[in-house]
C-alpha cells in the first residue's frame, strides 16, 4: 500500500512552506521593512555610480567651436554616457535583481525582494520596477513619498511589481 506524498509545507517534508512576505510560519521573526531614509540613501548612492561617467563625458567629450563659440560634442561624449548607462544598469538591474542588493542598498544593509516569496525579483522585474518609477514621479513625486505612510513602506512601483524593501 502506498501513501500520497505529504503536502508542501508539511513539517515532515523537505519542502519549506511558501508564505507571503511578512507572514512567516511557526512564529519566526519577520524582517523589518526598510525606512524611507535608508531607501533614499541607497537610491542616492546608486545615482552617484553614473556621476563619474557624466563628468568624463562633459570634460573629454565636449569642446567649444572656435567660429561660433557654441559647445560641441564628439564621439567620446556618447561613449562615456553609454558606459555610464551600462554600469548603472548592471548595478540596478542585474545585481539588484539577482541578489536584491545594488551597491547602494548593500551599503545601507537593505534588500529588494518579492512581496510573495521573499526572494530577489530577477533582472527583468528590476528593470520594470525602475520603469515604473515614472509613475512615482508623475503626480508631483508623491509615489516616492508613499513609503512614509504606507504599511509596507512601498512606492507605487513597488505595488505594481509586488516588491518590498527590507532590512
Amino acid at each position: 500500500m502506498s501513501y500520497p506524498p505529504p503536502p508542501a509545507g508539511d513539517p515532515y517534508s523537505n519542502q519549506p512552506p511558501q508564505q507571503p512576505y511578512g507572514q512567516q510560519p511557526y512564529g519566526q521573526p519577520v524582517a523589518a521593512y526598510a525606512s524611507w531614509g535608508s531607501r533614499l540613501g541607497g537610491y542616492l548612492i546608486d545615482s552617484l555610480v553614473f556621476l563619474p561617467f557624466a563628468i568624463l563625458a562633459f570634460v573629454l567629450g565636449t569642446s567649444t567651436d572656435a567660429a561660433t563659440g557654441l559647445p560641441t560634442v564628439n564621439a567620446m561624449y556618447y561613449v562615456f554616457y553609454l558606459v555610464g548607462i551600462v554600469v548603472s544598469g548592471y548595478n540596478r538591474w542585474f545585481l539588484g535583481g539577482k541578489t536584491g542588493q545594488s551597491w547602494g542598498r548593500k551599503a545601507l544593509g537593505i534588500k529588494l525582494v518579492s512581496e510573495n516569496t521573499g526572494q530577489p525579483i530577477g533582472p527583468g522585474n528590476a528593470f520594470v520596477r525602475d520603469l515604473a518609477h515614472i509613475l512615482d514621479s508623475a503626480p508631483c513625486g508623491i509615489g516616492f513619498l508613499f513609503p512614509l505612510w504606507d504599511a509596507k513602506k512601498q512606492t507605487f512601483s513597488d505595488k505594481i511589481v509586488k516588491t518590498v524593501v527590507v532590512r
